[in-house]
């Protein structure tokens, strides 16, 4: 049975913690540094009163098993715990950042946070309540287990969710395009899934653990800007550095793409029939590729038949070529001259 001094000691101890409530709700979370010195106060101010009556903190001691003072004693105990884990908690909240990175900042935190509040719960039930710790670890040990096979596929959501946010292969807002096809802008990041805003202003939602299996391209980085492609033939019936300065002059006009770096005219190919042309130029983001391309063409073909230059065929392409006995034959389009010149002859 206690005491009136140990149970006004603990009633004081109630007192204090109930005020730091109090006070921590009323600061908010708008002046971290201030809300962490009150509540460090709070838990010293309460450590101190227990001690200086002989009173162990931190767990029951022989003896207070009964009465009202036993009563106030348990919650006495169970304040000193909260505070002790919102001081340890503030100070991780406060200082514990990682510069220019605070999604990861974010997610260390709350690992940490969950660690600490688990801690004292055990701490509470095993050193206030008396409750065999070992037992209920073994047993939630099970549960966990069971659990764990339970909730499998969301389990490896999130730990991928996490290996993802510690990697940091993209951002929100990030053009990413992945192995399978899919692309489109990261428009949600959790820990369960990714969320990506197509060009077809689709949202597709793909599972953590099924996007970490993937290959990765982010066309946000280094900068936004994208390369796109388009071919070309065009008939060999001039010089290629006057086709080049034709073609030049057409990506130069146009309004759609990035100037700097200067789009590239490049020959891939030459053959009796066509000159194969690449254009390479830079659009401001993956967005753009389509008006892009189509403002390309339609300015080049605007300058080729302002300057005389003429489109060829596919090489694959096949020409019917008359006969000397007034038949047909197909010739790929390539070897149209030889085709011409040898024409052929009735058996």
């Amino acid at each position: 049975m206690f005491d009136n001094a140990s149970s006004i000691t603990f009633a004081l101890v109630d007192a204090l913690g109930l005020i730091g409530i109090f006070v921590w709700t009323v600061q908010g979370k708008r002046r971290p540094t201030a809300r962490l010195i009150v509540q460090i106060l709070f838990f010293v101010t309460m450590t101190a009163v227990l001690l200086m009556a002989g009173i162990l903190p931190h767990r029951v001691a022989a003896g207070e098993t009964a009465g009202i003072p036993a009563y106030l004693g348990t919650s006495a105990r169970i304040l000193w715990w909260v505070h002790l884990a919102w001081a340890t908690i503030g100070f991780v909240r406060l200082y514990i950042v990682l510069d220019r990175r605070p999604q990861e900042a974010r997610l260390i935190q709350d690992l940490i946070v969950a660690g600490v509040y688990l801690g004292v719960t055990l701490s509470i039930i095993g050193f206030v309540f008396g409750a065999p710790i070992g037992t209920l670890v073994a047993t939630s040990g099970v549960v966990a287990i069971i659990l764990g096979l339970a909730l499998q596929n969301t389990l490896s959501d999130v730990f991928s969710g996490i290996a993802l946010t510690l990697g940091r292969p993209f951002s929100i807002g990030d053009w990413i395009q992945l192995a399978d096809g899919t692309e489109g802008r990261v428009v949600q990041n959790d820990w369960r899934s990714t969320q990506i805003l197509t060009p077809a202003y689709n949202v597709v939602v793909l599972p953590n653990s099924s996007l970490a299996k993937l290959s990765l391209t982010n066309l946000t980085r280094p900068d936004e800007t994208h390369l796109v492609t388009l071919v070309l033939r065009i008939a060999v019936d001039r010089q290629p550095s006057a086709i080049k300065a034709v073609l030049k002059a057409a990506l130069d006009e146009c309004q759609c793409i990035v100037q700097s770096p200067e789009p590239i005219v490049a020959f891939k190919g030459i053959d009796a029939v066509a000159l194969d042309v690449e254009l390479q130029f830079r659009v401001t983001n993956p967005a753009a590729r389509t008006p892009a391309r189509n403002e390309i063409v339609d300015v080049v073909s605007r300058h080729c038949a302002a300057n005389g230059v003429k489109f060829a065929m596919s090489s694959h392409s096949y020409l019917i070529v008359p006969t000397g006995d007034g038949g047909s034959d197909a010739a790929p389009i390539g070897a149209l001259p030889r085709a011409l010149e040898h024409p052929v002859e009735r058996a």
